[in-house]
Parts: structure tokens; C-alpha cells; sequence
């Protein structure tokens, strides 16, 4: 079932150039995580934040992550960013270079900005906490001036966090990437990817993610998401009307994600697809969408039925979810391939085919 070839990305829902070098362009955020250690050495259990003495260092932040896991897939991936001129800028840039992910347009930040440094709490298999530490933020440093055509242009896709809207100059760098995106006809995929931290009130959130959403072939997130992106415009709305909505504007694919009680992908066409999640003992209750993200979308770029791509990022983020980070544990396809198999021997071939 996902044995088809990469080079297919001529399916009915959504087209890529395949002459472009670069598969997707990620812009936005990437951080520090330091989760309570869990390794053969050192098990910190499920405890509060203020009884953890070992703790793990991994890159972190969504469009990182995805990034991560869709050149584990064998994608290629390039990122738009602005890291601290320090050591943890020395981390990130090498960690994403030994990954295989073009660095030349991550550049490092001039003031002391610094990356932000990610504290989670484990409290138990269904209850987890992060605590942020993003004072003068080196993310949202990203400036306009750090946003060339050309490499816009050479990408199949460009993929916005909607975190990196949250402040000037990050916003209008991410705004004029948008619009250069679609001067080059390059394709946006925007992931709402709300974080509550940086933002001043909601009609901001809406105002600034309505505007990329109206630009963009395929829209991700959560339904909270994406009421926050539709505040200013027609608060209320059903998942169908919201999909409608966005599919009258730009949008060929929205995926709609409800947690545990799965996501539904609506396509241009009329149709709509849902999974639910496979079953798994969690670790934390964070990380699994953005290997959600990355399976999903690689499932696109393999030019496979919405419905097998929706079932190869659930798979992927119950994956996520069960480990200790968000970026190192990133399968490759065919550890996820392997997970499918054993979950339906367990709990039946339709385990999470809503």
C-alpha cells in the first residue's frame, strides 16, 4: 500500500514542480527542548518539573521537527530561520546539517537574541506540561531582508508556522515569503501551529492567520486553530463550513485535527477523509503533530490516496507521542510502515480507519 514512488506528485488534489531542487522550505521556529532524561542510564519517571534532575537536550520547535521527519522520509528540506550567535546556534545548524536539511538561510541573530529553551513536564501517560522560557526570542528575529526569491523559488512547497506571525520582523518576513511563494508558483502549506506564548490577543492571531490562509494550498490544525484563524471572519463554523471556506479562497486540502478523536482531510472536490489515532501507551501528550505533519505530508509527495497519508501521520504521531522527544525518535518510513503492520495485527485491519 506505501510502496509507490516519490517521484509520482501529479495526484488529483494537489500538483508539485518536480523540477525544483528542494521538496519544502520550512520558515519559522526552531528551539531547545530539555525533557526529564529517559534513556538505559537515567528514567526520570512522571513527576513534576521541580523534581527532575536529569534532563535531555534535543532541537525542538514544530517546523524544525517536521523538517526532521520528512527528510528522514527521504525528502528534501530546506529552512528559513534565526538562531542565537552562540553555542546552541553552534547545536541546531549542525544538528540540521548532519540531518541532511539545507542550512544557508538560517542566519544567526546580531542583538543576543537567543533560541528558546523548552522545559517539559511529564506528569503522567495522559497529562503534560511545557514550560517556556522566550524573552528577546532569536525565532522572530527573522527579517525580511533574510528572504530571497530565488530560494523560495526553488522549493516545491513552502510551509509557514503560524508561530512565526506572532511579532515584527518575523511576521512581514513570513508574509513576504508567502507572497514570493506565490510570484514563483511555489506551493504554501500553512500549519496554524498556535502557541498562546508571544501573541497579544486573538483578533491578532486572526487577523495575521486568516491572511496566509487565504493564500494557501493546504491548511493544518487543530479545530481550536482554526477557530482562532476565523474569529474576524465567521466565528462558529463547522468543520464543513470551515473547509469550505478555505477551499473558496486557495486551499486544495484542510486537514482538521480533533486529538484523540481523530482528523478529517477535506479536498477541493468535495470529498473528506478521516482517521483516527492507533493506540499507544504515551510518554507525553505533545510532539505527535509534528510527526503527524511529516507523515501526512510525505504521504502527498509520494502521490498517494488521501486516506493512506492520513494513516501514515496518524501512525507517525502515535509514534511521537510513546517517545522521549520530538526530533531524535522522527522515524523513517519504514519503521512506520512496520508500526502499521503490528498495530493491525493487534487490534484489526481497520484500527484506525474511521
Amino acid at each position: 500500500m506505501h510502496g509507490r514512488s516519490i517521484a509520482r506528485c501529479d495526484m488529483k488534489y494537489i500538483k508539485f514542480n518536480n523540477d525544483r531542487p528542494l521538496d519544502m522550505i520550512f520558515l519559522g521556529r526552531v528551539a531547545i527542548d530539555f525533557n526529564p532524561a529517559y534513556s538505559a542510564e537515567v528514567k526520570e519517571g512522571f513527576k513534576p518539573l521541580k523534581d527532575v534532575h536529569y534532563f535531555e537536550k534535543f532541537v525542538g520547535g514544530s517546523p524544525a521537527n517536521t523538517a526532521v521527519g520528512v527528510t528522514k522520509h527521504g525528502l528534501k528540506a530546506g529552512f528559513l530561520g534565526k538562531v542565537s550567535d552562540d553555542q546552541f546556534g553552534d547545536y541546531v545548524t549542525e544538528y540540521f546539517n548532519e540531518a541532511g536539511i539545507d542550512t544557508s538561510h538560517i542566519t544567526r541573530c546580531t542583538g543576543g537574541e537567543k533560541l528558546g529553551l523548552t522545559f517539559t513536564e511529564m506528569l503522567s501517560s495522559s497529562k503534560s506540561r511545557i514550560l517556556m522560557y522566550r524573552n528577546a526570542i532569536a525565532d522572530l528575529q527573522l527579517n525580511v531582508s533574510d528572504i530571497d526569491e530565488d530560494y523560495i523559488g526553488s522549493a516545491k512547497s513552502l510551509l509557514v508556522s503560524g508561530t512565526a506571525l506572532a511579532q515584527s520582523p518575523s511576521r512581514e518576513a513570513a508574509i513576504k515569503a508567502v507572497l514570493l511563494a506565490k510570484k514563483t508558483g511555489t506551493n504554501i502549506i500553512f500549519d496554524i501551529d498556535y502557541r498562546e506564548y508571544n501573541w497579544k490577543n486573538d483578533d491578532e492571531i486572526s487577523i495575521y492567520y486568516s491572511m496566509i490562509a487565504k493564500e494557501a494550498d493546504i491548511i493544518m490544525g487543530s479545530r481550536e486553530e482554526f477557530d482562532l484563524t476565523e474569529k474576524l471572519i465567521n466565528p462558529g463554523m463547522s468543520d464543513m463550513e470551515s473547509a469550505s471556506y478555505w477551499h473558496n479562497n486557495n486551499a486544495k486540502i484542510v486537514v482538521i485535527k480533533h486529538g484523540m478523536n481523530g482528523s478529517t482531510a477535506y479536498t477541493a472536490d468535495g470529498q473528506n477523509f478521516s482517521i483516527k489515532p492507533f493506540p499507544v501507551e504515551a510518554r507525553k501528550g505533545f510532539g505527535g503533530g509534528d510527526g503527524y505533519s511529516a507523515g501526512f505530508l510525505y504521504g502527498l509527495y509520494s502521490g498517494w490516496d488521501i486516506t493512506d497519508c492520513l494513516e501514515f501521520g496518524s501512525a507517525e504521531a502515535s509514534m511521537m507521542v510513546r517517545s522521549n522527544n520530538c526530533s531524535d525518535a522522527l522515524p523513517g518510513p519504514e519503521d512506520v510502515k512496520q508500526f502499521i503492520k503490528k498495530e493491525k495485527e493487534l487490534f484489526g485491519e481497520m484500527v484506525a480507519r474511521a
